[in-house]
């Protein structure tokens, strides 16, 4: 199982969900932290080291390396918002 590396931006906002909606993402990153390259991710178009996982309504955009998982962003999938905050961090 891969170290956990969860920004603030994603602690803010999932914790900020629903307890159901919490749930769901949560279990979605506990199982990257096991298996980072599920059948259901895929890279991040425009990003060489970059993976979206869509959980729901959700996705969640992440990274990682031979021992910990980055979680870069969750929001919801349907909003370009959460691209938008992406665009904002990485520049």
């Amino acid at each position: 199982m891969l170290k956990l590396d969860i920004n603030h931006i994603t602690r803010d906002f999932v914790g900020n969900l629903q307890a159901k909606q919490y749930k769901q993402i949560v279990g979605a990153i506990l199982d990257l932290a096991v298996n980072p390259t599920p059948h259901d991710s895929a890279k991040l178009k425009g990003y060489d080291d970059l993976y979206r996982k869509d959980v729901g309504e959700f996705r969640i955009i992440y990274h990682f390396d031979s021992e910990t998982l980055f979680i870069v962003l969750a929001g919801n999938r349907n909003d370009s918002d959460v691209y938008k905050k992406l665009k904002r961090q990485r520049g």
